[in-house]
């Protein structure tokens, strides 16, 4: 129990506790957000980007299978009705499965056991362990918008499980982002060519090394722009996001 407060406590302060860091969260998405739009936040862990969108005016869905993290955003925004926590993950379909879950750094807590596999090989994670799992309910970004309607950013962050989250999407939605690791590099390309699908070609893309809140790129990419600057970022082992915005 221990280690899982410790985790917890050590993900607040990083992610609530840097000076700065909301108002920069803030002034990053209000392009892509604002008053009454509907945000999902996929992987919402100890809400940081809630919090964000919320000071927007962002209705937010705050989806998260992890039950201590559950209770941590039931804390935070349970009394605002302007937040939807949803103690859920998302898949390809609805269903249960297993999450395996890192006690001490809960935030590369996931469901993908090739990815496990795959970052465990690689020295930023020399120090993590997936030391339990719990079993989740799964449902589907296209249950998600069913229910709260069509969100016009989604933030998918979910650990290597980017492609069945989005495979759960049967339409083009207006921005959304997803995780980017060096190590798993071939899973950002499945993913990147799901959004090309969803957005028959429409779609264009940056990228935001982590944690930065800045563009990789001066000007938005086609896909093609974005694997020769991901094969770019590969070399230098630096994780973060690509986010992608729908050209109409």
């Amino acid at each position: 129990m221990f280690g899982r407060a410790r985790g917890i406590v050590r993900s607040l302060l990083i992610y609530h506790g840097i000076p700065g860091r909301h108002r920069r969260l803030v002034r990053f998405y209000r392009p892509f957000l604002g008053p009454g739009d509907v945000g999902f936040d996929v992987g919402a862990h100890v809400g940081s980007r809630v919090r964000a969108w919320r000071k927007l005016g962002v209705l937010v869905g705050a989806v998260e299978p992890q039950p201590d993290l559950v209770r941590v955003l039931r804390l935070l925004f349970g009394r605002d009705p302007g937040v939807t926590v949803v103690s859920q993950a998302v898949g390809a379909r609805a269903g249960r499965a297993r999450l395996g879950v890192a006690t001490r750094t809960p935030t590369v807590s996931s469901m993908s056991r090739e990815w496990i596999g795959a970052v465990a090989a690689d020295g930023g994670f020399a120090r993590v362990r997936w030391d339990r799992s719990v079993e989740v309910a799964v449902t589907t970004l296209d249950a998600l918008v069913a229910a709260h309607g069509e969100p016009a950013f989604c933030k998918v962050d979910v650990e290597g499980f980017e492609v069945e989250v989005l495979a759960g999407l049967s339409r083009p939605v207006r921005a959304l982002s997803f995780e980017y690791l060096p190590p798993a590099h071939d899973a950002a390309l499945a993913a990147l060519a799901l959004v090309e699908r969803l957005g028959e070609g429409r779609y264009r893309y940056n990228y935001s090394p982590v944690e930065t809140l800045r563009w990789a790129s001066e000007r938005w990419l086609d896909a093609a722009g974005l694997v020769r600057l991901l094969d770019r970022v590969r070399p230098t082992g630096r994780s973060g996001d690509v986010y992608a915005r729908l050209e109409t």
